[in-house]
């Protein structure tokens, strides 16, 4: 799993209400394709960053029995 920073969904933040594609943080600089390419980043990250510490579902199957068998 990829781990992002609290700086990194910022500066992605940033970028997109600026209405620029080129985001810059921690010494990095990466050029989105399109506004949309962004918004999807930012998404994506948001989605990681909530399910942290979320327990997973538990799936179960349920058995039974008559007793005269």
């Amino acid at each position: 799993m990829t781990h992002w920073t609290e700086a990194e969904l910022s500066a992605l933040r940033r970028a997109y209400s600026s209405g620029t594609t080129r985001v810059s943080y921690d010494g990095k600089s990466v050029d989105y394709g399109s506004a949309q390419d962004l918004l999807a980043r930012i998404r994506t990250i948001e989605r990681a960053i909530a399910s942290v510490g979320r327990p997973l579902p538990v799936a179960g199957l349920a058995g039974f029995s008559r007793g005269d068998r």
